[in-house]
């Protein structure tokens, strides 16, 4: 029978099961995962199982990174997620933390542009770290994805978002998440982009402050190629700040709207 492991496909007498496969291949690995799920004792194996066997502690190379991250997937998901193109305006809170979801679940491509730089006050909710203080937020977040996933492709563009380089540094993606600060810049971003590219979409964020309850964040369908994620009302302002949790809510909703449309599947 065939079964695929490591995502390499492999012929296997029938009535063979998991540990005697492993004796046979990786008798090194300590952690088996079969078909998505980690296994903790033997099983006799089927026609079609995939099987995901690691030593812990050994760094694999990116070809081997990405086979185990697709072990983790649900069987035709990875292949959607590796070929979407993402753009990402701003690498603050809500950028930092919709490029590091999409980086770990394997995205494809990820252009983003911001011209700011990593500063103290940075640290309370985006994702770079103190060492990273004074270098252009872009270029240390292309450093941190790098970290996770070496096989998404990060493009990054340090410099500020006007209407004359949208097209340079968003024009070949297929979905623009918005995640800049200020109310001027998102509808900047947000009339140029519907207005050019009618026919792709744009995932925008509104009313992410302070540490309200959770579940008044949520992911609205604007119009058929615009998304916002928030409550659309807590902005930041004296007495209510930005703050890790909720940022970082809407952050994730933001990235699974992505993977939603990249799995063709309605973000709502």
């Amino acid at each position: 029978m065939l079964i695929y492991l490591n995502e390499n496909s492999l012929e296997i007498k029938t009535g063979s099961n998991l540990y005697e496969l492993r004796d046979h291949n990786y008798v090194a690995a300590d952690l088996l995962i079969v078909n998505g799920y980690p296994a903790t004792t033997d099983m006799q194996l089927h026609d079609g199982d995939r099987i995901v066997m690691i030593q812990r502690g050994k760094q694999p190379s990116a070809e081997e990174l990405e086979s185990l991250m697709m072990a983790r997937h649900t069987p035709g998901v990875h292949e959607k997620i590796k070929r979407g193109r993402v753009g990402i305006a701003g690498a603050g809170g809500l950028g930092s933390h919709v490029a590091f979801a999409l980086a770990r679940a394997g995205i494809g491509q990820l252009n983003i542009a911001d011209f700011d730089v990593v500063e103290p006050s940075n640290l309370n909710r985006q994702q770079y770290f103190i060492d990273q203080i004074g270098m252009p937020k872009v270029v240390a977040l292309q450093e941190n994805l790098q970290r996770i996933n070496p096989g998404t492709k990060v493009n990054v563009f340090n410099q500020k978002i006007t209407p004359d380089n949208i097209a340079l540094c968003f024009g070949e993606i297929d979905i623009l998440v918005e995640a800049f600060d200020t109310a001027d810049q998102k509808a900047m971003l947000t009339n140029y982009f519907l207005s050019n590219y009618p026919d792709k979409i744009l995932i925008a964020a509104s009313g992410v402050a302070g540490y309200e309850t959770s579940n008044t964040i949520r992911t609205t369908k604007i119009t058929e190629h615009f998304y916002l994620c928030g409550d659309g009302v807590t902005a930041a302002k004296p007495g209510c700040g930005l703050m890790a949790p909720r940022v970082g809510i809407a952050a994730h909703h933001q990235a699974n709207a992505v993977l939603r449309l990249l799995l063709n599947e309605s973000p709502e």
